[in-house]
C-alpha cells in the first residue's frame, strides 16, 4: 500500500512509549531528572555532559553525553502530528556522509532503522576514519536525533549501555506551535539548590 502523497511514517520502536525516548507526557514524574529545556536526562553512574553551543547565536544545539567509553549527541526536534522526519532525514544524512568523503550503510538496529557511518575524522583526530551510529526515534509532534561514537559504535555491550541511556532521555515538546524540523530549545540545567 503506497501512497505518494501520504504523510511519511513515524520511525520508533513499537514498545516507545513504554521503553523510551519518552515524551513528557509519558516520563515518570518522581525521578530525579536533569532538565535542559526540550530534553530530560535521567543522571546516572559514569555519566558527564556537555552543552554544544553555536558560536555566533550562543544558542545551546546539541547535548553531549559521554558513557560507557563512548559519546551520545542528541538533538530534539519539533515534528508534525501525523507524520515522521527520520526517514527523511536519512536520506538527507546518507548524502551529507558520502559527499564528505565518507562510507555510509544503512540497517536494523535495536532502536529501529539506524545509519552506520565511517566519517572523516576532524583535523586534530589524523586522518582516520571514524565509526559513527546515527539514530533517530519519531515521537508525538517530535523527533529525537542521536550520533553515537566512540565504543557503543561497534562494541555491543558499550552499544547497549548508549542506546539505554537514548531510551531513557524525556522529550519536552512543550505546547508553543514550531515549524517541523526546528530544534526544541535547549537549556543550561539549574543547579541543584537554584530551582
Amino acid at each position: 500500500m503506497t501512497d505518494n502523497n501520504a504523510t511519511p511514517s513515524k520511525s520508533a520502536p513499537l514498545d516507545r512509549a513504554t521503553q523510551g525516548p519518552f515524551d513528557d507526557s509519558e516520563a515518570n514524574p518522581v525521578r530525579p531528572y536533569i532538565d535542559l529545556g526540550g530534553i530530560k536526562i535521567l543522571p546516572r553512574e559514569g555519566l558527564n555532559l556537555r552543552l554544544e553551543v553555536e558560536e555566533q547565536s550562543k544558542r545551546i544545539v546539541a547535548v553531549g553525553l559521554d558513557y560507557a567509553d563512548s559519546s551520545l549527541q542528541v538533538q530534539p526536534f519539533a515534528a508534525p502530528r501525523s507524520g515522521g522526519l527520520w526517514d527523511e532525514t536519512r536520506v538527507q544524512l546518507r548524502d551529507q556522509v558520502r559527499t564528505q568523503g565518507g562510507r555510509v550503510e544503512e540497517r536494523e538496529g535495536p532502536l529501529g532503522k539506524e545509519l552506520l557511518a565511517e566519517v572523516p575524522a576532524t583535523a586534530n583526530e589524523g586522518s582516520e576514519l571514524r565509526l559513527a551510529r546515527f539514530v533517530g526515534i519519531d515521537g508525538p509532534r517530535w523527533f529525537l536525533r542521536g550520533v553515537i561514537g566512540g565504543a557503543a559504535a561497534s562494541d555491543l555491550e558499550a552499544a547497549a549501555q548508549v542506546e539505554d541511556l537514548f531510551r531513557s532521555i524525556v522529550v519536552v515538546r512543550g505546547g508553543a506551535p514550531m515549524p517541523p524540523r526546528d530544534l526544541i530549545p535547549l537549556k543550561m540545567p539549574a543547579t541543584p539548590g537554584s530551582a
